[in-house]
């Protein structure tokens, strides 16, 4: 597999992921967070399950404990990740939860030391550094203090750092059709679990149902950034380093502004279209400075490190 391709497969989740901003938006001010999340995650999950289930090699993967496991694990931080995220807004705004959120690129080289026992060359955190400068910006966010709604935010972000570089490990034992159904099917659960305890009311739940708005979230949601995103995550993170997936997801918040722009009317401030052309600098610097590694070690007549320790 051609690690371009599978860069370039990752960047398009990402701007599905950074599209559907606008629709979950509108999609919210009727439905409770955590039903939409599980009407969400649920669906995809079985959906996903289904699909596996066709499969001569889905029904031998989904017999074996660890990718029940593994699915756990990782569907366990991308729920916690979603978790802290929508109870941090309760205490903070958006454009912080944005800023602290997209601070997950700069720890996945972090927990990429203690998890994989991989160090990122040191072009990799100079891009993190300048991805990280470029979501700053981007946020608009220049000044303020920190609460209790911050720090949940970290959690999120701390969260989906973990859940990154969990798959990088864990993607390449498993099919990635059932490890995808597995770890959303999880998601799903937790998230009904938590409405329960939310107390979500199951009368506004099913009142929002019939609105349009959040019908089209729900598909959208559900079938393009969730089933075909996680699925693609899952079959092509394989063949790249979980630092450079960070950069590439780096670049949701520059494809949600673009779309707000343009489908939602908003307006950009010089300041994020700055922001916005250093994550992609970021990127691009983490890339060549694995391309020169490479080319390095090969001029030197060294054996490539193995892509799984990565």
């Amino acid at each position: 597999m051609n690690r371009v391709l599978a860069d370039w497969v990752l960047v398009l989740v990402t701007f599905v992921w950074g599209a559907t901003f606008v629709v979950v938006q509108d999609a919210i001010k009727d439905i409770p967070v955590f039903a939409f999340l599980a009407i969400r995650f649920l669906s995809a999950g079985v959906i996903l399950l289904f699909a596996a289930l066709l499969l001569k090699r889905g029904r031998a993967a989904l017999r074996t404990f660890s990718l029940w496991k593994n699915g756990l694990i990782l569907g366990f931080w991308l729920y916690a990740g979603y978790a802290f995220q929508t109870l941090g807004l309760m205490h903070t705004t958006a454009a912080k939860s944005g800023l602290i959120t997209g601070l997950c690129v700069a720890l996945v080289p972090i927990f990429s030391i203690f998890l994989l026992r991989h160090k990122p060359p040191r072009g990799a955190f100079i891009g993190v550094g300048i991805a990280t400068l470029g979501l700053f910006l981007l946020s608009g966010i220049r000044s303020g203090t920190v609460n209790i709604g911050d720090l949940l935010t970290l959690l999120c972000a701390i969260a989906f750092a973990i859940q990154i570089v969990l798959m990088a490990k864990h993607a390449r034992e498993h099919d990635p059709l059932t490890l995808a159904a597995v770890q959303i099917l999880f998601v799903g659960v937790l998230s009904e679990f938590s409405s329960l305890f939310m107390r979500e009311s199951l009368h506004l739940i099913a009142t929002s149902l019939t609105v349009p708005t959040v019908w089209i979230a729900l598909l959208i949601c559900s079938l393009l950034a969730t089933v075909i995103a996680y699925f693609a995550q899952a079959a092509f993170q394989r063949y790249t380093t979980p630092t450079k997936t960070a950069l590439i997801f780096s670049l949701e918040p520059v494809f949600a502004a673009l779309v707000a722009v343009w489908y939602g009317g908003e307006s950009l401030t010089l300041f994020s279209i700055f922001g916005g052309f250093l994550i992609v600098a970021g990127m691009l610097t983490a890339e060549f400075s694995g391309q020169e590694r490479a080319h390095s070690r090969k001029k030197q007549g060294e054996r490539p490190a193995k892509q799984s320790t990565l």
